[in-house]
């Protein structure tokens, strides 16, 4: 994709966008952001990267995190998540969005976690900058998924598995989560959200925000916003797509996509053609 966004405040401002086609479940991304704020969002997979220059504030499992230059990144699936930039000509940053059956199959095992979303490491940050940059140019898949095996090894130091069960709360709330994931397009109420976890409905407010520091609102459209990535990936019309997820019309979809991603949804299907 060439060009910034209409929707950024600032033309320093510009994010891209890559898919692999052989390799479905790998999101390629590369950003400079200056004044854009990210509004709480989630991604399907693992996002794993590195912060090349500046520094980037965010918000994530309930409390602010600091990513300065030559850090890793590494983010679990479906985490809200925000993002600014701390330093005054922002941040420069690569990702890779990983789903997890991916990194099961790359790496030869399953439940990958990870307790620290930030590590400062000079090398593997570095390193990291070196392989997404490779993989973004890289053309043959052959090529490509070497670099991702490479890529998924130096994370592997960094992950827990297997992954911690479940303690009692988050496995209380597990259903609501499924349910908001089932009914994206529906208008769900309190009460029904509550009915699910066996509490009334402010209490199970309280205790939800606590648990997943985020209200099941914001859960929701985290959830309708990468519903919407998903189903535009695929080449879907944006007007169609607002309507499947539960938006108001295409101009919500529009706003509230560019406030999570950084890119009018136009933007991003474009960008995913090249």
């Amino acid at each position: 994709m060439q060009g910034v966004p209409s929707t950024f405040p600032s033309q320093r401002d510009a994010a891209e966008f890559r898919l692999a086609a052989h390799r479905p479940g790998v999101e390629l991304y590369r950003a400079h952001i200056v004044r854009h704020a990210f509004d709480p969002h989630t991604h399907d997979g693992f996002g794993l990267g590195a912060i090349e220059s500046g520094v980037e504030r965010f918000r994530y499992r309930g409390a602010d995190h600091l990513a300065p230059a030559d850090s890793v990144v590494m983010m679990n699936p479906d985490e809200l998540h925000t993002g600014r930039a701390e330093t005054a000509g922002g941040w420069h940053y690569r990702m890779a969005y990983i789903e997890p059956s991916v990194v099961a199959d790359v790496a030869g095992e399953p439940g990958w976690w990870f307790s620290d979303v930030v590590r400062e490491d000079l090398p593997s940050a570095r390193r990291v900058t070196v392989l997404l940059d490779a993989l973004w140019q890289a053309r043959e898949p052959l090529a490509f998924d070497s670099l991702l095996h490479e890529l998924l090894g130096l994370f592997r130091h960094h992950a827990q598995v297997p992954r911690k069960t479940m303690d009692g709360a988050a496995a209380r709330f597990a259903p609501v989560v499924d349910y908001l994931h089932a009914h994206l397009s529906q208008r769900l109420t309190l009460d029904e959200l509550a009915a699910i976890a066996g509490l009334s409905p402010f209490h199970f407010l309280r205790q939800f925000q606590a648990q997943h520091h985020a209200t099941p609102q914001q859960m929701l459209m985290a959830f309708r916003l990468a519903e919407a990535k998903r189903q535009l990936s695929r080449g879907e019309p944006p007007a169609q797509v607002a309507a499947a997820v539960g938006l108001a019309d295409q101009a919500h979809l529009t706003k509230a996509f560019a406030r999570r991603y950084g890119v009018t949804p136009a933007r991003y299907q474009r960008a995913l053609r090249l």
